[in-house]
């Protein structure tokens, strides 16, 4: 019997999302780039829907992978939880913050614990 977690996969809904061009030694992003992201994600009020599938996050259509640096936490006096973390989307290096304040953050809190501790074990 194998003792490898399965990293399941899940999905929750992002009030904030913040994406930007990171670590600054690699390639700058064009301004086209830089104004889909701002369009697609920033400017946009809508909920995001964030789908989190083994080594990947998928944030509506932007897929993120080599995914490292991850930081998952509760802010103090918030109801709300918050994923950082660096990746790759396309070809553009990016540092990525995801915000969800929905009433089940502490599960969505507890799933993405889980995932780390499954998947990242080392970071």
């Amino acid at each position: 019997m194998s003792t490898k977690k399965q990293a399941k996969s899940f999905v929750f809904l992002a009030d904030k999302i913040y994406v930007h061009h990171w670590p600054l030694d690699t390639p700058k992003w064009s301004s086209e780039i830089q104004e889909k992201v701002n369009f697609d994600l920033h400017k946009n009020k809508d909920r995001k829907k964030i789908q989190i599938e083994n080594k990947q996050i998928k944030i509506n259509d932007y897929l993120f992978t080599q995914l490292q640096k991850i930081g998952i936490t509760i802010p103090l006096f918030k109801k709300e939880t918050t994923i950082v973390f660096e990746g790759c989307f396309e070809d553009y290096y990016a540092h990525i913050h995801i915000t969800s304040k929905d009433k089940n953050y502490l599960e969505i809190f507890n799933n993405l614990m889980s995932w780390k501790i499954a998947l990242f074990p080392e970071d």
